[in-house]
């Protein structure tokens, strides 16, 4: 995919390798960073997850920025990057989980890890952690907010919604070129360095037969979850978390911009009161795809939070 990458593209220190596997009757895409050689009691494996709409090489300049070596793996989730779409007109979020646990068993069975998330992923990370508190040893979570809380009287709209999203065909734009997804990515993204974007643009996008460039996003991500956000489940999953966790967010972040005055800072900052071990870091000049505006950042906070 890298024939169009611009002469300025990021060339990685620590090349991933692919692999492809079955979870849960899904071809699934994983990318591993180092060997599992490297694990041990003390530097377990460090299992990233992406967030909505990204891929797991977007972890990529974390891991050639982090100082110690460590046994690296990020998947694609279902339906996102070379992992395959289920033939499904929507997603539950539930089967993340169901993903993620049948990945750590398929790839390391029985061992403790390391987990890290982004947004999404974070979400994940955090509900997961608290589901199944001995498998991780430490938790990162790069902004997964969680969502707004939802009140059941709002079921039937919501439900109704979701009906009628069913009968719309969803559909992601497609680009011209590489070099209009590079842009659109520096477009999201101003603080996206241009090596970054030529680097990503061919993990993020592919060339269909007709000379078109589409994302490796499934367009059924785009409707709505048809099960409301419940907080109150969401934070009992939190309260259960026995590792320690870090949060780390970017000072440009705006958590009106996305939910207005449904879902405060001031609500978050409450739902991390339930968190028995918190540290947290700020990252400067970073927005929410912090990982990509200061990757050498959270590999210096990585490098001290989990040894």
């Amino acid at each position: 995919m890298g024939q169009d990458d611009s002469p300025a593209s990021y060339v990685p220190r620590r090349p991933s390798r692919p692999e492809f596997l079955e979870i849960r009757g899904l071809r699934y895409h994983v990318h591993h960073w180092g060997s599992p050689e490297w694990v041990t009691p003390d530097s377990p494996a460090l299992v990233m997850l992406h967030g909505w709409m990204d891929v797991g090489a977007s972890f990529q300049f974390v891991v050639d920025a982090m100082a110690s070596r460590r046994y690296v793996i990020a998947p694609d989730w279902r339906g996102f990057g070379l992992s395959e779409a289920p033939q499904a007109d929507s997603y539950w979020f539930p089967d993340y989980l169901g993903d993620l646990d049948t990945l750590l068993d398929r790839l390391l069975p029985g061992q403790v890890v390391d987990l890290l998330g982004h947004s999404m992923g974070g979400n994940v990370a955090m509900l997961y952690a608290g589901i199944r508190p001995q498998r991780i040893r430490r938790l990162v979570n790069l902004e997964g907010f969680g969502l707004p809380a939802s009140q059941p009287t709002s079921a039937p709209k919501h439900y109704a919604a979701w009906l009628d999203e069913l009968k719309t065909p969803q559909a992601l734009r497609p680009y011209p070129s590489l070099q209009a997804v590079v842009q659109r990515l520096r477009q999201n993204n101003p603080l996206l360095r241009p090596e970054f974007a030529a680097w990503l643009a061919p993990h993020w996008s592919r060339r269909r037969d007709d000379g078109l460039w589409e994302i490796l996003g499934d367009p059924a991500h785009k409707r709505r979850n048809p099960v409301l956000y419940r907080k109150e489940e969401a934070l009992a999953c939190w309260a259960a978390i026995t590792a320690p966790v870090l949060w780390v967010e970017g000072d440009r972040t705006d958590m009106a911009r996305w939910w207005g005055e449904r879902y405060p800072r001031a609500e978050f900052e409450e739902r991390l009161q339930v968190v028995r071990q918190l540290e947290r870091r700020v990252l400067s000049p970073a927005g929410h795809m912090l990982h990509h505006d200061q990757p050498e950042a959270p590999a210096t906070h990585l490098h001290a939070f989990l040894r």
